[in-house]
């Protein structure tokens, strides 16, 4: 099941700019902008809407720790699968960790979903390693694949124990926010903190920022293992990554629409209006033969937050009793 019918999201109660996410995310702007949280919980109740339009099944949580800034990207700290697993992650940052609720399984059985067990890999973070959710992994659930780029965020050792745990095969790469190889001073070939801002999977597409890897022999692997799993890759560019195009997620309407071989009647494709407007024409046409794009208005969450509409949907996969 690449393609979920069901999201979770949670309140931007504190949602502000958080300086120690900042210097791994230069997407993050410290902006003194008035009405900061108002104009937040707006945009996020804007894509609420156009889910719901959409039919897309909606869990609404508030946060654990309302004063957490970044509480509104909540799928870096946990994960649901098919069989009722809950995974909780390690975080880079203190402020990230108390977004993280031991409890969550439980949190989601009173929303009525089954679970079966919680894999906690938080301790993780005691031994150096960091892996945050859907935005270090980006899996190609079909072919067990999981890709990753590696930075402060997304450590290698904890990619592999990961895939080991739950059967994935790792895919790990570089990919640099100017495209360059690093030189070790931080001027050139900056990590891009989160492998969601530099590509996307869907049920039969993949979007990817292939400029963002320096290493030619990394950028062919990509590549190569994408279409051995039927997706039509759509190559974004490095300006285009940074209007979050890379950062979008296609769902499946709970219920089907009336036409059900049109796939943009039960597929959707929720984006961010920059990115949406970020997008040529052809690339367009290009997802559009996938679903139906949903742009939604998220500027303030994006400027202020650095992350994009798919850091803002935890999917659930979870079953129901």
């Amino acid at each position: 099941m690449q393609v979920a019918s069901s999201v979770i999201l949670i309140r931007p109660t504190g949602f502000g700019y958080d300086p120690e996410t900042a210097v791994s995310n230069s997407f993050q702007r410290d902006l003194s902008e008035p009405d900061i949280r108002r104009r937040a919980a707006e945009e996020f109740d804007g894509l609420l809407e156009a889910l719901r339009s959409s039919g897309i099944g909606i869990t609404v949580l508030d946060p654990l720790d309302r004063t957490a800034p970044n509480a509104v990207f909540p799928n870096n700290w946990f994960s649901t699968h098919p069989d009722g697993t809950v995974v909780l992650y390690p975080m880079c940052t203190p402020s990230r960790r108390a977004e993280r609720d031991p409890d969550m399984a439980r949190t989601l059985e009173r929303e009525g979903f089954k679970t079966r067990q919680t894999l906690d890999l938080s301790g993780w973070e005691h031994k150096g390693l960091i892996l945050e959710g859907t935005g270090s992994l980006v899996i190609d659930r079909a072919c067990k694949n999981a890709f990753a780029c590696l930075s402060d965020r997304t450590t290698e050792a904890a990619v592999n124990a990961w895939c080991e745990q739950l059967g994935y095969t790792p895919i790990t790469f570089t990919a640099a926010e100017d495209g360059r190889i690093p030189d070790g001073t931080g001027k050139r070939g900056v990590p891009v903190y989160h492998t969601n801002v530099v590509m996307s999977i869907g049920e039969k597409f993949a979007v990817v920022c292939l400029d963002a890897m320096p290493y030619p022999a990394e950028r062919q692997e990509v590549e190569e293992e994408l279409k051995k799993g039927g997706k039509e890759v759509i190559a974004i560019s490095i300006e285009q990554m940074q209007h979050f195009v890379g950062n979008l997620l296609q769902l499946q309407a709970a219920t089907p629409g009336p036409l059900k071989s049109d796939p943009a009647h039960t597929s959707w494709i929720f984006l961010s209006e920059a990115a949406f407007h970020a997008l040529r024409p052809d690339q367009r046409i290009a997802l559009q033969a996938h679903g139906q794009l949903v742009p939604v208005p998220i500027p303030t969450i994006e400027a202020i937050g650095g992350g994009s509409v798919r850091c803002m949907l935890a999917e659930n996969f979870l079953p129901r009793p």
